[in-house]
C-alpha cells in the first residue's frame, strides 16, 4: 500500500475541513431548533385546543379556567419526568395537554372573561442551561361574538438564554 503524497494529503485535509465547516454549524442549528420545538409546539397545541373549546359555544364563548405553572418547578438544565398526576388539573385535561415523557419546559394557562370577550395567554418557561434565568414563550387568543382566534405572533424572551 502506498502512502499519500503531500498534495494528496493537503487535498484530503481541505476536503475534510470543508465538510466539517458545513456539518458542525448545521448540527448546532438542528440541536438549537430541537430545544425550541417543545415550547413552540406545546403552545400551538394549547392555543388550538382553547380556540376549539371556545368555538363549541358561540353564544357564550369562553376558555377553560386558568391553570397554574405545571410542573410548578421549571426543570433546570435537564429534561425531567413529571410526578404522577401532575397534568390531571381540569384545565389541562380539557385542553388534552400534558407530557408522558421527559421535557424541559413548564406551562401555564391564564384566562379571563369580560362582558363581551374572553381572552387567554398560554406561557412556557424553560431554563435550558440551568442558570436560573428563564426562557419565556407566550401565545394569546380571544373569543367574542365574531368567533374565537389565536392572536398573531408569539412573544419570546431569551429563547436560548
Amino acid at each position: 500500500m502506498r502512502s499519500l503524497t503531500p498534495v494528496e494529503a493537503a487535498i484530503a485535509f481541505a476536503l475534510g475541513g470543508s465538510i466539517l465547516a458545513v456539518a458542525v454549524p448545521e448540527f448546532a442549528r438542528g440541536l438549537h431548533a430541537s430545544r425550541l420545538a417543545e415550547p413552540v409546539d406545546g403552545l400551538k397545541r394549547i392555543a388550538a385546543a382553547a380556540v376549539s373549546l371556545a368555538s363549541t359555544t358561540p353564544s357564550d364563548p369562553a376558555f377553560p379556567p386558568s391553570a397554574p405553572l405545571t410542573p410548578p418547578e421549571v426543570p433546570r438544565g435537564v429534561r425531567a419526568d413529571d410526578p404522577p398526576g401532575v397534568w390531571e388539573q381540569p384545565t389541562w385535561r380539557a385542553l388534552a395537554f400534558g407530557f408522558d415523557h421527559p421535557h424541559a419546559f413548564s406551562f401555564a394557562f391564564d384566562s379571563s372573561q369580560a362582558a363581551d370577550r374572553a381572552r387567554f395567554r398560554a406561557t412556557a418557561h424553560g431554563d435550558l442551561d440551568g442558570d436560573g434565568v428563564l426562557s419565556t414563550f407566550e401565545v394569546e387568543g380571544e373569543a367574542d361574538a365574531n368567533g374565537s382566534r389565536i392572536l398573531p405572533g408569539m412573544y419570546v424572551d431569551r429563547e436560548v438564554e
